[in-house]
């Protein structure tokens, strides 16, 4: 017998995971390839039709359907249960090279599958629950020398697979002092270095009094050595014991080295300029977390629970969906949900970065369903952190506050913190093998008296300089800097971006893919025209057109009555009667005794023999190929008049794409499944490059495939839900109105909080800003090693200004990239002279 198929739900096999680029899912097919009987197990990508799928090809003579079934239920369920993910906020990580010797610390354990730390304090991994537990894990945290400032508070849940926010606990501990404090709480490490600067000032001075016994200034340099290099030797012996020779280690050995030489001073000064660009960088990069941190604080930490007529406060986390929480005047929304009760205006600048507030008011039907909440219009619903205006509202939750866009935003910054940029991934293989090469080239100039005349002093001490000129500090912070920045500063205006990855891609790209339906367009349908004919008024047209569409539920109808209504402005409306569907091509209903038809061309083609007139089918014709769905009204046997609707393209939309024209964008293609000349309609109206219509879910993802191999790279952008394959092919997808939407906040490299296209021209510049700011601290960085190498080489330069050079670089290079976190969109207006796309 031939081999068959079956194809079963990522999801259901593996419910905790976030998309189907898990590990995880790869882990399944591993292990069920090896099953007797399965030919092949492959991943079929979601489509707006079918969720994300494992496709099994199996021997039914060797194995039956129901045992494939059942063996990757068990087999998907026993992952689950196995590999859990942490992500954790910690203190102790001061600076970019700490991150390497944690996750060294980390990784040498058997039962850690990956780890990625972020200089600010975020911690990701991935641990086999058989080899070690939640609390092991943490334990081990603990011993890499860091300090938890948020847990889990449910360490021995089973079902987490993906750590979230919201789910943590102020631990006690997180207020104790991190690995860089000391006597001086938090700020040991400035005041040790500026002591170690006041202890090499008074004994650089004292050494020009004759009166002063030198050996006073020898005791100061000493204490100088003492502050300065306490920090150092700390990291230097915290790396050698992890088996590596970081930057500290080649600082202590030159320090140490003109010592030796009797250059106390030099060494004092290599100290002190070290351990205060220590704790620059150390502040620096605790402003960006800061930044970040920010986002957790918008959400309030309780809530007034409507209980019958009485409202009492409880905390956030005790609210369950379903329940009422009463919002006061001016306070914070404590939950997602929708409004049941009152009317406000509500600033939503914390979640999707609009400057204007809002106008909310309260559902028709508060009784409608929690899974219905998803769908309502934008006006009922509210998120967890946004503000109220000046009037009570009451909300009735629709998620927990483990769950709420709040807490899936921090997670997703979180962990975007820990994603290496491709420039990152770059510069650390470069640092790798660079700092071996130094210690090489160190050893090999300390024997350069052996074929140059000079005194071993002499060698020793260039030799030291060359050390310190060639310290990839600079080089080190470069990229992750302006990458955690950029992250910080776009949740800041509603852009999520997850990681440096795409945060780098996005400037890079000319080419930018959009679905019409609620991304160029409303998403919903407007009255456009009336056409009144024969003594017929359009006033009389409309109120026989909304007094019939009212007794329907089509949208189209909805749309009628309700742009409809606004046109007539409260005027007396007729009351038509019996609604009935006529051919499935429109309906008829009775008004003031007339029989009143409402329908497309067919419908009165095919109705009797009172046919449309060539004149009247013209104008039908001319509306549609502008756009327009149509519908004609005939009154007995007298045609009256053309009522036209249609999505009209939102109002940001042809400022939007002129602003990206002038960014840019050479291309901005529309992909939509309606027919080419509504496409080509929107297109005329937005400033669109091209529009592809008549285009299905599979299509669109071939269509996305010949943009990237015409343009190189290229952006799909769409609302994350239908769009997610297309999305997927694409360098990067970005979703619209992520906000509550679980699936766009899943599926997309770059999340739009807000359901604004012009927050779009804004994520591109400032991607471009950060990509620019990458290559400027990436030039600050190497340039200043390849100018230093060759000065210390030739004796040009010594210790002192090397190692004023390369603190300087370092310094310049973080406070570079914190530009970012002022980015104006006002800049985002800007070309870039010299973008590179590749």
């Amino acid at each position: 017998m031939s081999v068959q198929k079956i194809k079963l739900d990522i999801a259901i096999l593996l419910p905790e995971i976030p998309d189907e680029r898990d590990a995880c899912v790869q882990r399944l097919v591993k292990a069920m390839q090896q099953t007797n009987g399965i030919e092949d197990v492959h991943v079929v990508e979601r489509t707006a039709d079918n969720p994300a799928r494992l496709c099994f090809h199996y021997n039914p003579d060797r194995i039956t359907l129901n045992q494939v079934k059942q063996l990757a239920e068990k087999e998907g369920a026993a992952i689950t249960e196995r590999y859990h993910h942490l992500v954790v906020n910690v203190e102790g990580i001061t600076h970019q090279r700490k991150t390497n010797l944690v996750e060294a610390s980390l990784q040498k354990h058997e039962a850690v599958k990956s780890v990625s730390a972020a200089a600010t304090g975020i911690v990701r991994i991935e641990f086999d629950t058989r080899a070690a537990d939640q609390e092991q894990v943490i334990e081990w945290i603990k011993e890499a020398g860091l300090v938890i400032r948020q847990l889990p508070n449910v360490p021995g849940k089973k079902e987490t697979h993906v750590h979230k926010a919201g789910e943590h606990n102020h631990h006690e501990e997180g207020e104790h002092n991190h690995s860089h404090g000391g006597i001086f709480g938090k700020n040991t490490e400035l005041i040790f270095s500026i002591l170690c600067g006041i202890m090499l000032a008074a004994g650089f001075g004292l050494s020009y009094i004759k009166a002063a016994p030198q050996t006073i200034s020898l005791v100061l340099y000493i204490a100088a050595y003492f502050f300065g290099g306490f920090y150092t030797v700390k990291e230097a012996v915290e790396s050698i014991a992890k088996g590596k020779f970081e930057i500290d280690f080649l600082m202590f050995v030159a320090a140490i080295g003109a010592a030796i030489l009797g250059d106390w001073a030099e060494g004092a000064l290599l100290l002190f300029l070290f351990s205060l660009g220590h704790a620059l960088e150390h502040f620096a990069m605790e402003k960006a977390r800061k930044s970040i941190a920010a986002l957790t604080e918008l959400a309030p930490k309780t809530a007034l629970l409507k209980t019958g007529n009485e409202a009492r406060e409880v905390r956030i986390e005790e609210l369950k969906q379903g329940d009422i929480i009463v919002v006061r005047p001016n306070t914070k929304i404590a939950a997602d949900g929708f409004i049941v009760k009152g009317k406000s205006s509500v600033n939503q600048a914390p979640i999707t970065g609009e400057s204007i507030p809002v106008d909310k008011t309260a559902v028709d039907n508060p009784d409608i369903s929690i899974e219905s909440a998803e769908r309502l219009d934008a006006q009922h619903r509210v998120f967890s952190g946004t503000i109220n205006g000046n009037e009570v509202l009451e909300v009735k939750v629709t998620k927990p506050a483990s769950d709420s866009t709040i807490a899936r935003l921090v997670t997703m910054v979180n962990e975007a913190q820990t994603q290496k940029s491709p420039t990152q991934v770059l510069t650390d293989k470069i640092e790798k093998y660079f700092v071996p090469a130094v210690l090489i080239l160190v050893v090999l100039l300390c024997f350069a008296f052996l074929v140059v005349d000079e005194t071993f002093s002499r060698s020793f001490y260039r030799a030291m300089s060359v050390l310190v000129a060639a310290s990839p500090c600079a080089l080190a912070i470069a990229t992750p800097s302006a990458v955690l920045s950029g992250v910080a500063r776009a949740a800041r205006a509603g852009v999520l971006i997850k990681g440096g990855k795409p945060l780098e891609d996005l400037g890079t790209l000319t080419a930018l893919a959009f679905d019409k339906t609620g991304t160029l367009t409303e998403g919903k349908p407007r009255l456009t025209r009336i056409v009144a004919l024969g003594q017929v008024s359009e006033t009389e047209l409309l109120k026989t057109a909304v007094a019939v569409e009212a007794l329907s539920d089509h949208p189209l109808a909805k749309a009628i009555v309700r742009d409809g209504k606004e046109r007539l402005k409260g005027a007396q409306l007729p009351i038509a009667h019996n609604l009935e569907a006529v051919l499935g091509k429109g309906i008829k209903a009775s008004l003031e005794g007339d029989e009143i038809f409402a329908g497309n061309l067919a419908l009165f083609e095919s109705l009797d023999d009172a046919k449309p007139s060539k004149e009247l089918e013209e104008q039908v014709h001319k509306l549609e190929e502008a756009g327009n769905t149509t519908m004609i009204f005939r009154k007995s046997k007298d045609y009256t008049g053309i009522i036209a609707v249609m999505d009209t393209p939102r109002a940001e939309a042809k400022q939007t794409l002129a602003q990206l024209k002038s960014m840019g964008i050479k291309r901005m293609v529309m992909l939509t499944g309606d027919n080419q000349k509504v496409a080509e309609a929107v297109a005329a109206q937005t400033g669109l490059t091209d529009a592809w219509g008549g285009l299905l879910p599979e299509q669109k993802v071939e269509a996305v495939k010949k943009l990237k191999e015409q343009e190189g790279k290229v952006a799909m952008v769409g609302d994350g839900v239908n769009d997610a394959p297309a999305m997927a092919n694409s360098t990067v997808g970005i979703a619209m109105g992520a906000a509550g939407s679980d699936v766009a906040l899943e599926t997309a490299d770059i999340a739009l909080m807000g359901d604004k296209l012009s927050l779009l021209p804004f994520a591109i510049g400032l991607s471009r800003k950060a990509k620019s700011i990458i290559k400027q601290n990436l030039f600050i960085s190497l340039g200043m090693v390849v100018v230093l190498i060759p000065l210390t080489i030739l004796g040009i330069a010594s210790i002192g200004p090397a190692v004023i050079a390369h603190e300087g670089s370092t310094l310049v290079v973080v406070f570079n990239a914190l530009r970012l976190l002022a980015y104006k969109k006002k800049e985002m207006n800007a070309t870039p002279a010299n973008l590179t796309v590749g």
